[in-house]
């Protein structure tokens, strides 16, 4: 049963509205201000809010902003007056599902509610296609509004951190989009010094500096016709700041050492994990530069605040890390699993897996093969780091992880034999 908030601050409006809705079969909770309306959002999620343009405390779009704040993805329409019909034009431009004009019939606000649950659920299955997996209610609520918005040039801001998954949510987008067909070019800020990131996402020409030998091309020219992801954009420089401000301004590059800049057809996405309205006031990112960006902003979850989509992504790793050994999770392992708070996330979660697949040898995974609590590696700093058998063990288990699990390659790297790793294995399953 869809779940449906309406909020107004003239009672009786309310009360028709909700009489309406429930007498259609919608689970419907009402509210005369809009603390009261965030606070509901907060507390549990809604399929729709539908809620008054006019308000003496503030106006629908103000409560719209705080609403997709508060849980991502949320359609919302708004009731409006007729001499406000331009506002309601203005509200669906920055996020508003619908409108309906006052006064209304009971058949214009169904058509209304019909209409937007059709679309969410054309949304869902766009989002169920995207391989983005989640059965987190405010989650997917993200994921479809990160489809929705898909659809449009704007600019997209994915915060989150490190390990929940920014980067598969930014080839969603992609891949959802009208770009779909074009290039998807991922920049990693942070791994990439600043004297080489300039170069490499501006590009230039041939004897602009030292060893220049021929023009190259810079990331926002290969990404020409599709989508540039900047990763972890908070480590950006101030001065190359700048520069990508006048990119997303003018839709121009100036390669280095050119006469003329290029004109580029991009659509940026950017990823951090950093909260760069903090940076500002550090001045360490520029405001402008952050407005620019935070267009549509998304915040991914940290995987301790959907703990329902542990099991569901534990099982999925496994599948695919084990496919021809057709391994399983056991009750208690799975219950260790939705215990942890992970702090790296969804890739700690897969690593984890990885490593049990490694050291598993039978067709169940128990949780003595999840090394949770102690990953092997901060074992091994604690109980014997200074011995060879530590730094051995260490060594063995990163090279697995490395490697996905796959124990020929795992042998063949570490210059020993796989009955050799087997063994290894078998000790450290039986110490553990």
């Amino acid at each position: 049963m869809e779940k449906i908030l309406v909020l107004d601050d003239d009672f009786e409006m309310v009360q028709a509205v909700g009489a309406v809705l429930s007498g259609d079969g919608y689970d419907v909770e009402t509210a005369l201000s809009p603390d009261e309306a965030i606070d509901k959002v907060k507390d549990s999620p809604f399929n729709l809010v539908i809620t008054d343009l006019r308000m003496n405390k503030t106006d629908g779009i103000e409560l719209m902003q705080q609403v997709h704040a508060a849980s991502p993805g949320v359609p919302v329409v708004i009731m409006t007056a007729y001499g406000t019909v331009q506002n309601a034009v203005e509200a669906m431009k920055l996020g508003a599902s619908d409108y309906i004009l006052k006064p209304f019939a009971p058949e214009d606000l169904q058509a209304v509610v019909n209409r937007v649950f059709e679309t969410s659920r054309d949304l869902s299955a766009a989002a169920n296609r995207s391989g983005f997996l989640t059965r987190d209610p405010r989650t997917k609520q993200l994921v479809e509004m990160a489809v929705r918005i898909a659809r449009s040039n704007s600019t997209v801001l994915i915060s989150g951190e490190s390990g929940t998954g920014k980067e598969v949510l930014a080839r969603m987008i992609h891949s959802e989009s009208q770009r779909s067909q074009g290039p998807f070019v991922a920049v990693n800020c942070a791994a990439i010094p600043d004297n080489l990131l300039e170069s490499e996402l501006f590009g230039y020409e041939k004897g602009a500096f030292t060893g220049a030998i021929s023009s190259k091309p810079g990331k926002f020219e290969l990404a020409h016709g599709g989508t540039l992801l900047l990763d972890e954009i908070g480590e950006m420089s101030m001065l190359l700041q700048a520069k990508l401000l006048r990119v997303l301004q003018e839709r121009e590059v100036d390669r280095i050492g050119a006469r003329h800049p290029v004109s580029v057809d991009i659509r940026i996405v950017a990823t951090t994990n950093r909260e760069l309205g903090q940076l500002v006031k550090q001045g360490l990112f520029r405001e402008d530069l952050f407005f620019r960006l935070n267009v549509v902003p998304l915040r991914l979850p940290p995987l301790r605040e959907r703990r329902s989509d542990i099991a569901l992504l534990a099982v999925h790793f496994l599948e695919k890390a084990a496919a021809p050994l057709r391994l399983h999770l056991n009750d208690d392992a799975l219950r260790l699993l939705e215990a942890n708070d992970w702090p790296g996330n969804v890739r700690e979660l897969q690593n984890s897996i990885l490593r049990a697949v490694a050291i598993c040898e039978g067709p169940i995974v128990q949780p003595e093969h999840l090394f949770l609590g102690e990953s092997p590696a901060h074992r091994a700093s604690i109980d014997s780091l200074q011995t060879i058998d530590g730094m051995e063990r260490e060594l063995i288990l990163k090279t697995l992880e490395e490697k996905s699990g796959n124990r020929t390659h795992a042998a063949k790297a570490l210059g020993i034999s796989l009955r050799t790793l087997r063994n290894k294995l078998r000790e450290y399953r039986m110490e553990a």
